[in-house]
């Protein structure tokens, strides 16, 4: 068996950190509807704030 080139270390590197990234997104995301349903209030506090930066964002 040969040693993997350089080019297929980072080729391998890269599908593992997307992998990597991509978990961290989905956990995030389950995070993010936890804590919506838990504190309902702020959570519609964040979602107005974000609307108002949404309404008075500049092109």
């Amino acid at each position: 068996m040969r040693e993997p080139g350089p080019e297929e270390q980072e080729i391998a590197a890269d599908a593992e950190r997307r992998r990597r990234r991509a978990q961290f997104l989905r956990e995030l995301g389950e995070a993010k509807a936890l804590r919506d349903r838990v504190q309902p209030r702020r959570a519609r506090a964040a979602r107005m704030r974000q609307q108002m930066r949404m309404r008075t964002f500049r092109w």
